[in-house]
């Protein structure tokens, strides 16, 4: 049996999570200001950006299915997934409408509206807002059953977030691909998720004769 954490060291493994998941903005931040971005560092940066939304949403969303097989217990680190995913969202958003864009306001709003996979980014991030603002013990205590319905959004958001990302190229690559995949066999679990918590429930019982 693995030795169980301490309060404190629980919590400096969460704030180290924070700052190795927020170290590829910085890093790609800082190449983009040496030049080491390419012919449109903007871009590259934006691009960067949604590609670690894409992955910390797969990493939250693989918490329950890894928990459900006995594989790895990551609950107290689901938050600071999802957190994370809910930052690199909004910095992804920031990057094209300040520095893309440069907060042209009616060109944000003609984009979102006439743009499909743009439209789809938006109402993604919409969705993770109120998951990032209610993502405490206080909201959690306040909400009760609630919050565990509130928190539900992560699926339409993670399904907005792969159709953004599946749409805003023309070829999709092999790396698309996989996330893209990893997404729907994700989404597709909670579907299952019953009869798999049913079926090991049952071979506990069967066991325990």
């Amino acid at each position: 049996m693995a030795a169980k954490l301490s309060p404190k060291m629980q919590s400096a493994l969460i704030w180290g999570l924070y700052a190795l998941g927020l170290f590829p903005a910085l890093w790609t931040f800082w190449l983009g200001v040496q030049n080491q971005l390419g012919a449109d560092p903007v871009k590259a940066f934006e691009h960067t950006l949604g590609v670690w939304t894409i992955r910390f949403l797969v990493l939250t969303l693989l918490v329950t299915p890894l928990r459900d097989f006995n594989l790895f217990n990551g609950l107290r680190y689901r938050r600071a997934l999802g957190l994370l995913a809910f930052y690199y969202a909004v910095m992804h958003f920031l990057t094209y409408a300040v520095l893309d864009q440069t907060l042209a306001l009616n060109a944000i709003v003609a984009d979102v509206l006439k743009r499909p996979f743009i439209t789809f980014g938006m109402l993604g991030l919409t969705l993770l807002i109120p998951l990032a603002v209610t993502s405490n013990s206080w909201s959690i205590k306040r909400l009760g059953s609630r919050w565990n319905l509130l928190h539900k959004l992560i699926y339409p958001a993670a399904a907005l977030a792969a159709l953004h990302y599946s749409m805003a190229t023309k070829v999709l690559g092999t790396q698309q691909m996989l996330y893209i995949a990893l997404l729907i066999l994700l989404l597709a679990y909670r579907i299952l998720r019953p009869q798999v918590l049913q079926a090991k429930k049952a071979r506990r019982l069967q066991g325990a004769r």
